[in-house]
């Protein structure tokens, strides 16, 4: 009843069409976003047919002999239609398995799209892996959201930057300056974290290019329009994602970043259900970090998990 076969560039068309019609699948898994870092993973994407019709994709790369689900993207996991229900959901798993131990697979990684994202209810797939897999938890990170229809009020610590942006004349604007946004962003991860940004400056022009209504680039500006901080945001059907955050040693001092999301929660009227900060873990542990969490907090943010699972074959 079901097939199970890799993903092959013939596949992109028909691959991104049940992407766009599916319960869960955002731009991430449309292949001209997945595959310009093809160069940096061993891409092993599937797609799962049932009764010869696609019922399922589960962005994928291989390392060794684990399959992730897919290390260049913030979720993953199998993407489905409003077909999916519990039980074939679980079959589908069981005929992944199959595939991936013929294929000489002895572990699997697999991370689920966070419920915020989804347009229908749509975790059977989470489901199906404790009573099909006995997947284990491995991982949980911890992630700040907003819900744009009924926001909290920021703390005092945010309000008192607001008034600072204010008073030194901070407005918030759209851009397209990416180069300027990247030298504050390279700079202070370098500084504070000795980082850099996943993506390079060229790779976030080209993504936004190809994805101009789903990627865009929010700045604030002092009065004479330097730059002093922004972020990248994300848009999904369901969700505005901050991708990156990023303000300079001005910016921070004068509440730049407090004025930008002040605008953009309460003015910019997005019409989508949630705002998410994103996780906030430190480098070397899946402990958040407290400057971090609490800058997300102060705006309203609160918890949504984004979790990682495995299981051996």
């Amino acid at each position: 009843m079901y097939e199970v076969r890799r993903y092959t560039a013939d596949d992109a068309e028909r691959w991104n069409r049940f992407v766009v019609q599916s319960k869960q699948g955002t731009f991430l898994f449309d292949r001209s976003y997945m595959d310009y870092h093809a160069d940096r993973f061993c891409d092993h994407s599937l797609m799962v047919f049932r009764k010869d019709r696609l019922f399922a994709l589960l962005p994928a790369n291989r390392v060794g002999d684990t399959l992730y689900s897919h290390q260049g993207l913030t979720y993953g996991g199998l993407v489905t239609d409003e077909r999916a229900v519990p039980e074939t959901v679980c079959e589908a798993l069981v005929a992944i398995n199959g595939y991936l131990q013929r294929e000489g697979f002895r572990r699997v990684v697999y991370k689920p799209v966070p419920h915020i994202y989804h347009r229908l209810p749509a975790e059977e797939d989470v489901y199906a892996l404790s009573l099909r897999c006995k997947a284990r938890l491995i991982e949980r990170d911890a992630s700040a959201t907003v819900l744009l229809e009924c926001p909290l009020k920021f703390t005092e610590s945010r309000r008192s930057g607001i008034r600072k942006a204010q008073a030194q004349g901070v407005t918030v604007a759209e851009s397209q300056d990416v180069d300027r946004f990247w030298t504050i962003l390279t700079e202070n991860l370098a500084s504070k974290y000795a980082a850099t940004p996943v993506h390079t400056a060229a790779e976030m022009k080209l993504l936004m290019a190809r994805f101009p209504d789903n990627i865009r680039l929010y700045m604030a500006y002092d009065r004479a329009g330097v730059p002093l901080g922004g972020t990248v945001l994300y848009l999904t059907p369901r969700v505005v994602h901050t991708q990156y955050i990023s303000a300079s040693e001005e910016g921070k001092r004068v509440g730049a970043l407090d004025m930008l999301f002040q605008h953009l929660l309460f003015e910019a009227s997005f019409p989508q259900a949630y705002f998410d900060f994103g996780t906030s873990a430190q480098a070397d542990s899946n402990e958040v970090n407290a400057s971090l969490i609490f800058q997300k907090h102060g705006f309203g943010g609160r918890t949504v998990c984004y979790d990682w699972y495995e299981w051996e074959l």
